[in-house]
């Protein structure tokens, strides 16, 4: 049985070790709700979005990735019951890592983190996989870029009620 191609995301010929702003989404496996609860009242802007222990489990992960990769630094950042959306800015003298070695290794270590907490009873088990295949990501152009950006994450939440 042929199987369909997944469509590339990666913009062509351009060097994801280069410095610069990336907008990143990771999406749980089948979009499993597998992190905190977003709960509140979008009118009265009585927003909660309530963590549980895979999310802070998630963003221990998230920052360490600036301790492995020396000159990225984590921006905007939320976590989602679904999904994680972050801001990473590679800012190294030299050529570093590539985002999509940077992303595997994340999904790799909280993968390997989560599997722990299973064993061990702190977390819900998951199907097959904690991550979807592959991610989003958007090389930020500008400054404009980034602030819209910066006010989506911002507006994650209250999305996420609208469309709940």
């Amino acid at each position: 049985m042929d199987l369909p191609k997944r469509k590339n995301l990666r913009l062509e010929n351009y060097d994801y070790s280069q410095n610069g702003g990336y907008f990143v989404t990771i999406c749980t496996h089948e979009r499993s709700h597998v992190f905190g609860e977003v709960t509140g009242n979008v009118v009265g802007a009585n927003l909660c979005v309530r963590p549980n222990e895979p999310d802070k489990m998630v963003l221990k992960w998230l920052f360490e990735i600036e301790n492995k990769y020396p000159g990225t630094k984590i921006d905007y950042y939320i976590v989602m019951p679904d999904h994680l959306h972050f801001i990473l800015f590679k800012t190294g003298a030299h050529t570093g890592a590539p985002l999509q070695e940077i992303v595997k290794w994340f999904k790799t270590q909280t993968t390997n983190e989560y599997i722990k907490g299973v064993k061990i009873g702190l977390y819900e088990p998951f199907n097959r996989h904690l991550w979807q295949r592959g991610y989003f990501e958007h090389i930020i152009r500008n400054q404009q870029d980034l602030d819209e950006i910066r006010r989506y994450i911002e507006n994650n939440p209250a999305k996420w009620v609208l469309e709940k």
